[in-house]
């Protein structure tokens, strides 16, 4: 089983920063990409940041400039940098990677519980 937890929302004012980071865990042969999302209400999940194996990242229009994801292969973590924030910002954040469990297996799409970010103006 593989699991990912999310940590590191919060409060905070607009203009203000804050870092997210996701620990991937359990049985992992290798982890291909992880991402993270992002689900404001009333409104459909919508990728915010994608970071593949190489380590190429690609980024919503919305967050560029302000957002880094960025990795820590030996901890099995994803991190996202979030500077210069904005109320629009403020969802619930989820974490996705999709995971290969056994060599020669494809790989599995797995999701966080989520962490909420609230960004005050």
């Amino acid at each position: 089983q593989v699991q990912l937890v999310e940590s590191g929302g919060g409060l905070v004012q607009a203009g203000g920063s804050l870092r997210l980071s996701c620990a991937a865990s359990g049985t992992i042969f290798r982890i291909n990409t992880m991402a993270w999302y992002r689900q404001a209400p009333g409104k459909q999940r919508e990728l915010v940041a994608h970071i593949t194996s190489g380590g190429t990242t690609n980024y919503a229009d919305s967050v560029k400039g302000r957002f880094t994801i960025s990795k820590d292969n030996a901890k099995n973590t994803v991190y996202l940098q979030m500077d210069s924030l904005k109320p629009e910002d403020t969802a619930v954040y989820h974490c996705n990677a999709d995971i290969t469990i056994r060599w020669g297996r494809s790989g599995n799409n797995y999701w966080g519980q989520g962490t909420q970010v609230t960004v005050s103006s």
